[in-house]
């Protein structure tokens, strides 16, 4: 028999509102996590995308603050740091699907002044960047003092140098009892032992448990489901550099890919691939942070609804984001480090479906990813464009050599 998220201590109303929307049964990860946030554990969870991390510290959490009176309702209980204003949104939706909680959204790059409005609603739950919300505590227009427990919604990124110091100092302004969880699908012995030391600092040097023992961070890694290998198929494409967006152009009228997500390392480079998309008539728009919060917001729902079929961005959409039905993502140069590569790849093959990963690479990022295939355990399977179709690489020299459309 199968188990429901009732023996994991949720009760039956949110299981139904969560059976309302498709979810049936606790994946792996929500029913590793589940117990222990319930039980005021301080932890930092890996789980690999797609896999239900933010459900697994969002259903406990909000559960706990259901139970507790109206006027204790009316602190903020909950903060969730989040390193992008497209997670910290998404994550308010997630809170909004099974609960009637009052939750704000407080993200740096919006009008500061509607946020403080909104936390003159008294909400239980506040969401947003750590510098936005550490700015908010200091003018005193977000009171702390009665929050129970601090998120690190993908801690990596939170706590790698550019963003560190701004999480550190949110967490140095919480009550010293407050819990800290922090997930990622990738988490580095750094981002772990940076929340060791938050820990540490936060209760002294010499604070310790009834037990004796110093607070410490339980780590839970979940074995990988393979999802990156069992359910994404992975295709590169050689093409020298100039021709690489005519190389995009044609994979994408050779595949019709249903909903395709193109990454480039580039910001630059957003505006100059759509441009070119656009001009051979492929509609798409171009996602990055030069654009203001509203006109993302408002990209990614057209993207959401298949308004916009192809969307090209820079990294900021390759953390986090739950974008369903995303069937091919293509990738227009090879991130430095495979926590990118992972993060890109994952925005298909998600809630059980298959998706498809491609490379579009120089020599040098081809020689790059036949070395990151080995390391992730990965299977790339070579293409070729030819004759206006996406070809096996060895199939190619048993086709016509002079091709109308190569």
């Amino acid at each position: 028999m199968n188990e429901t998220f009732l023996d994991f201590g949720i009760t039956q109303e949110m299981q139904d509102k969560l059976s309302s929307i498709g979810i049936t049964e606790p994946t792996a990860v929500q029913k590793q996590v589940m117990p222990l946030v319930a039980e005021g554990k301080n932890i930092l969870f890996q789980s690999e995308t797609g896999t239900g991390k933010t459900f697994a510290y969002l259903l406990p959490l909000i559960q706990k603050i259901e139970r507790e009176s109206e006027k204790e309702r009316s602190w903020v209980r909950l903060l969730i740091a989040s390193p992008t204003y497209e997670l910290a949104s998404q994550i308010k939706k997630q809170v909004q699907l099974v609960s009637d909680l009052k939750c704000a959204l407080c993200i740096g790059g919006s009008q500061l002044t509607k946020q403080i409005e909104k936390l003159r609603e008294r909400p239980s739950i506040v969401i947003g960047g750590p510098s936005r919300l550490l700015e908010l505590i200091h003018l005193k227009k977000l009171n702390a003092e009665k929050v129970e427990c601090l998120v690190l919604d993908e801690a990596d990124r939170l706590l790698s140098p550019e963003m560190r110091d701004e999480t550190r100092g949110l967490l140095d302004r919480l009550p010293r009892k407050v819990q800290l969880i922090g997930n990622s699908a990738t988490v580095s012995d750094f981002t772990r032992n940076t929340l060791q030391k938050a820990r540490d600092s936060l209760d002294g040097a010499a604070t310790e448990t009834k037990e004796g023992g110093s607070k410490a961070i339980t780590l839970i890694s979940l074995p990988p489901e393979d999802i990156l290998r069992k359910k994404i198929t992975h295709w590169a494409i050689f093409a020298e550099r100039r021709q690489k967006i005519d190389s995009l152009r044609s994979f994408i009228n050779a595949v019709k890919p249903g909903k395709l997500i193109v990454f480039t390392s580039r910001t630059d480079q957003v505006e100059n691939i759509v441009s070119k998309l656009q001009y051979k008539k492929l509609e798409c728009e171009g996602f990055s942070a030069k654009a203001d919060k509203r006109t993302r917001k408002e990209m990614i729902d057209r993207f959401i609804s298949g308004k916009t079929p192809i969307l090209v961005t820079s990294d900021l959409a390759s953390r986090g984001l739950d974008i369903p039905g995303i069937t091919h993502v293509v990738q227009m140069d090879l991130p430095d480090k495979a926590d990118f590569f992972i993060h890109r790849a994952g925005r298909t093959g998600r809630a059980g479906k298959d998706g498809i990963n491609c490379v579009i690479g120089d020599a040098i990022e081809m020689e790059a990813y036949a070395r990151l295939e080995k390391k992730l355990k990965l299977t790339v399977y070579p293409k070729i464009l030819y004759g206006g179709k996406l070809l096996d690489a060895g199939d190619v020299e048993m086709l016509d050599p002079d091709p109308k459309d190569k």
